[in-house]
């Protein structure tokens, strides 16, 4: 597959990393002839200086022969207009923009994006994207990642594991009989530099991150079994009143008219645009890395702080600050993967990456076969995929023990005509089944040849 990537920032460079690793041939086009030695450097890619939107650029590139066109520069007008040369002079099959600013995604604008005008397979709205991450936190107290599956059949949750959790030292086999009417399956462990794919034999620890699927209408009694039985958030503070912050409100407005909810926003300007947009929500103008104005939010009853601003300090800060003050949960938005691993350590409960769920959005769209949906986990760790089991598969008319899955591949749920069923070695896959799997990095190239489409299928 021959990948043209526009944009060599952290979402162009993640992108390219995960399809360089599975041997695409990629091209990267950037303006900043910096960043191209780096990228060029660093991965087996190559790549060209020059704007993305000139059609020269994007020749040199190899548009006429490419199977995909990644727009993620920093400018949305140029993701388009990228998009819609390589349409029209190079007739690109795929092209996935990034787009960020929401006035280019309002309803009723949507025609815009259609063949006869501007030809985008896929829009990604990094905004869109972290606000629906985050709500999907917040409501499932304890889970440090989480999303649905299979038309919200399955959830995935990531949980920390601590001393108190009652299953630890406990061999994951014992879990079926300890809760026998709970399906629920733990599907990858990250200890930790290292990412386990556990077998029956494997034991949770303390300091473990423990990815598990299980079925929705069981999340809560699956939270309640790793230890995790806090109540859902009804007193919320949002530190930041940017576009994140701002799409986060006006969601938490419609779907969860409950929680109380507080913004604070530094910029005088910018706090009156929120305030004017949103209805039932308090915004307050200070800086919330002050005493008084944190007071004043009365972060000491929230029970969980989200700090969403644009600067990853501030909201590293902000969010120790709130934990001092008292607040029961923070939620950090952090651009920079260097923080990653010191802030459980500080006592911060929840990380969110909006590269990670970015690239996790263009990887959907990416994977062939009859996958429909993808979530990368944390840096190193592996994928969730769903997939739909057609006839001519190879994994069709198989039990999961006679399947030969790939080392590094996990399935944990499968779904049939709408009903969950928790995988066990004796469980006959069918024609017409989605199965949510986990794979390690390294197989997720076979995962795709599983779940292909043949030709018999035509």
């Amino acid at each position: 597959m021959k990948v043209i990537i526009c944009g060599a920032g952290q979402v162009g460079f993640n992108i390219a990393r995960y399809l360089a690793d599975e041997a695409a041939d990629v091209t990267v086009i950037d303006q900043s002839a910096e960043l191209i030695q780096k990228i060029s450097s660093a991965l087996d890619v190559s790549g060209v200086v020059g704007f993305a939107s000139h059609p020269d650029v994007l020749e040199r590139a190899g548009a006429p022969d490419a199977d995909m066109l990644i727009a993620v520069t920093y400018a949305d007008e140029v993701n388009m207009v990228a998009c819609q040369i390589c349409h029209s002079l190079f007739e690109v099959p795929t092209k996935i923009a990034r787009i960020r600013d929401q006035s280019y995604l309002a309803p009723i604008w949507s025609d815009l994006y259609s063949e006869a005008n501007m030809p985008i397979d896929a829009i990604i709205s990094p905004e869109m994207e972290v606000s629906r991450a985050i709500e999907r936190r917040l409501m499932i107290p304890g889970a440090f990642d989480a999303i649905t599956l299979v038309d919200g059949r399955v959830t995935l949750v990531g949980v920390h594991i601590r001393p108190e959790t009652p299953i630890i030292n406990t061999p994951l086999r014992q879990l079926t009989e300890l809760f026998p009417d709970l399906h629920v399956y733990v599907v990858a462990i990250k200890r930790g530099s290292e990412t386990i794919t556990p077998s029956p034999r494997d034991e949770l620890q303390p300091g473990d991150d423990a990815y598990f699927l299980c079925d929705t209408t069981h999340l809560e009694r699956a939270m309640a079994s790793f230890g995790c039985d806090e109540k859902e958030a009804r007193r919320v503070v949002v530190i930041g009143g940017g576009n994140i912050g701002l799409e986060l409100a006006r969601l938490l407005e419609e779907k969860h008219r409950h929680v109380q909810l507080k913004v604070v926003e530094a910029d005088k300007e910018r706090a009156e645009q929120v305030a004017r947009a949103l209805h039932r929500s308090l915004v307050i103008h200070g800086d919330a890395l002050e005493q008084e104005i944190l007071t004043e939010a009365n972060v000491a009853t929230a029970e969980t702080t989200i700090a969403v601003s644009n600067d990853d300090k501030v909201n590293i800060l902000t969010a120790l600050l709130a934990k001092q003050a008292g607040a029961q949960r923070t939620i950090v938005l952090i651009n920079s993967s260097s923080y990653g691993q010191l802030l459980p350590r500080l006592g911060i409960d929840t990380v969110v990456s909006p590269r990670a769920i970015t690239v996790s959005s263009i990887l959907q769209h990416v994977r062939r076969g009859r996958i429909r949906a993808v979530h990368s986990l944390s840096e190193e760790v592996g994928e969730i995929i769903e997939a739909e089991v057609l006839e001519t598969s190879e994994l069709a008319g198989r039990t999961i023990a006679e399947a030969g899955l790939p080392a590094g591949v996990i399935i944990g749920a499968l779904v049939r005509d709408k009903t969950f069923v928790l995988p066990r070695g004796q469980t006959k896959i069918r024609a017409g089944d989605l199965i949510v799997l986990f794979s390690r990095p390294s197989s997720v190239k076979k995962v795709e040849r599983l779940f292909s489409v043949k030709l018999e299928f035509f």
